[in-house]
């Protein structure tokens, strides 16, 4: 379990078995009285008394979010003011300012109602005020807290199929960040802290940064609708597919107004196409014309969402080796300290059996396997299709079995009389170059009956939307990744790999340690040369997480004892 602490001073708090000091805000110039503070602390003690009579509370017309968390952050300080310092008031806004580099909203966190009360010296004017304003600062760091470590949207409420294990920070653990950080007056600091600090993470922040450049710049204008551009063509969008190839940085040419489609111009075309993966073939078509013309403010949006995405999962990601399958890039990558050293084009699932999100461990690769038709497959179309005569099991090199395994004569089933629940066959299509599966299967155990395997349909991998298969992910060049898996460049190099598919017999092998695999949906990331991709959003998830990152702000505690 992961704590919200840097591990040295996690170590510490352990070690010592109790958080840092209640820390009591000093009285600072202008910030009144001790008589004042005292009767500030007293306005302060009733309102968090008042917590959980009347919901919700709200000061300046602001809901307070984190009411669970209050009394407790308050308990541990002692029950002071904290916020009438004025440069931990300073830090707090430039904080909560700061979250927009993250892709957030500083709006949702007090932002205009701290910086109206703070100039008009009301957080100084009066006990109440003082409480008030107090309450509203701590309710506006915990969520900046909390929204960068856990991410704003609860995935669970977001992603079909989200079996990640959520993650949870201790209370004391908690409580002691918040209590160190005014103590030793690193607002901004703590903050950073909880970032993810895997480094797909910081380069999506400096992407947003540049996009958001772009866009305060006037971003770029559509090109035009008309018949396919190509290289050598003369025509008068071509001036528009230059600037607009300038703006976004693909074209490194020249300003020009020439109607001329020439070579310069078709290499940053490439470019670009590569970077939102399509076919780069220095052609606008369709498809690369949809792309073109897809407005500034979008990108950033999708760079927001994709940045809300790792705050859900990067934290969990260090140096040890991991398989990354991503789906909406349709690529499959080998990761060890971080970084990809082995990444191949893979095929997944259709609209209507997409390929989930989850994480499992790759326990065991499966040389020339067999393949027995999973429920999902055999309800939706091998058992339609046999009921209405059409001979799918002699095309697709069937064989029927009885539960103990004992071969069946297909004409002798009554194949009329079964749905996939009463089915009491089971249909296998035996090893061999035609196998569903190719000639390697990866498993790594999940509720989903998803794996990895090798495809004897290798075209399909040219192809820019690769959303093909049952769910399950097809991937390009699988022997290579086996290698890696196995790790064993003695006993299991290429060569031995390749003897083992070459034999005819089915055999499994488990690997020495398991590799942990995530499947992950992202639609914006890096390239190989750092450069940001752009992917289309098949599975149409993007809407409804922004819907909910730009939605009412939430507080879903997760802090244990």
């Amino acid at each position: 379990m992961r704590s919200w602490y840097p591990a040295p001073v996690w170590l510490l708090l352990l070690w010592l078995g109790a958080v840092p000091p209640a820390v009591a805000d000093p009285v600072v110039a202008g910030s009144g009285s001790s008589a004042q503070v005292a009767g500030a602390d007293r306005e302060l003690a009733d309102r968090l008394t008042a917590f959980g009579q009347a919901n919700p509370k709200a000061i300046a017309g602001e809901p307070l979010v984190s009411q669970v968390a209050l009394p407790l952050i308050y308990r541990a300080t002692g029950g002071h003011l904290l916020w009438q310092d004025p440069a931990r008031r300073a830090a707090l806004l430039e904080t909560v300012r700061g979250v927009a580099e993250d892709g957030l909203r500083p709006e949702d966190y007090h932002l205009d109602a701290l910086a109206r009360l703070a100039a008009g010296g009301a957080a100084r004017e009066t006990p109440a005020a003082q409480a008030d304003f107090d309450l509203l600062a701590t309710d506006a760091y915990v969520m900046v807290l909390y929204h960068l470590y856990f991410g704003k949207v609860d995935p669970v409420a977001i992603e079909p199929n989200w079996n990640l294990p959520q993650r949870t920070a201790r209370q004391r653990d908690a409580l002691g960040l918040v209590e160190q950080a005014l103590s030793a007056g690193t607002i901004r600091e703590s903050a950073a802290a909880l970032r993810p600090k895997h480094w797909l993470y910081a380069h999506g922040r400096a992407a947003l940064a540049r996009y958001r450049a772009l866009e305060a710049q006037g971003g770029w204008q559509p090109l035009p609708a008309g018949k396919k551009l190509e290289p050598g063509a003369t025509d008068p969008r071509v001036p528009a597919l230059r600037r607009r190839l300038g703006v976004s940085g693909d074209y490194q040419g020249p300003a020009s107004d020439s109607p001329q489609f020439d070579a310069l111009l078709a290499a940053g075309l490439r470019v670009f196409q590569q970077r939102h993966l399509l076919t780069p073939d220095g052609v606008v078509g369709a498809a690369t014309l949809r792309e073109l013309n897809v407005p500034v403010r979008a990108r950033v949006d999708q760079l927001r969402i994709n940045l809300e995405r790792g705050r859900w999962v990067l934290h969990d990601i260090g140096d040890e080796d991991l398989v990354v399958v991503d789906i909406a890039g349709y690529g499959v990558r080998y990761l060890r300290h971080q970084h990809s050293i082995w990444r191949a084009r893979a095929i997944v699932g259709q609209q209507f059996r997409q390929t989930p999100v989850f994480r499992a461990q790759i326990e065991s690769v499966v040389f020339n396997p067999t393949w027995t038709v999973p429920p999902g497959i055999l309800a939706k179309d091998v058992l339609p299709q046999m009921q209405r005569g059409e001979n799918v099991l002699a095309r697709k090199k069937l064989e029927v079995y009885d539960r103990n395994g004992g071969h069946v004569d297909p004409a002798t089933v009554a194949w009329a009389r079964y749905t996939a629940t009463s089915f009491p066959y089971v249909l296998r299509q035996a090893a061999g170059d035609g196998n569903a599966l190719g000639r390697v299967k990866i498993n790594f155990p999940n509720p989903y009956l998803v794996y990895l395997h090798d495809t004897p349909t290798r075209s399909l991998f040219d192809k820019d939307d690769r959303t093909f298969s049952s769910g399950c992910i097809r991937v390009e060049r699988p022997l290579e990744l086996v290698e890696l898996l196995l790790g064993d460049p003695v006993k299991w190099n290429a060569s031995a790999i390749r003897a083992a598919v070459d034999a005819p017999e089915t055999r499994t092998v488990t690997l020495n340690r398991k590799v942990p695999v995530l499947l992950m949906y992202w639609t914006a990331d890096e390239d190989p040369d750092g450069r940001i991709v752009f992917k289309r959003d098949l599975y149409h998830r993007d809407a409804p997480l922004l819907r909910a990152l730009d939605g009412r702000v939430s507080f879903g505690v997760r802090l244990g004892t």
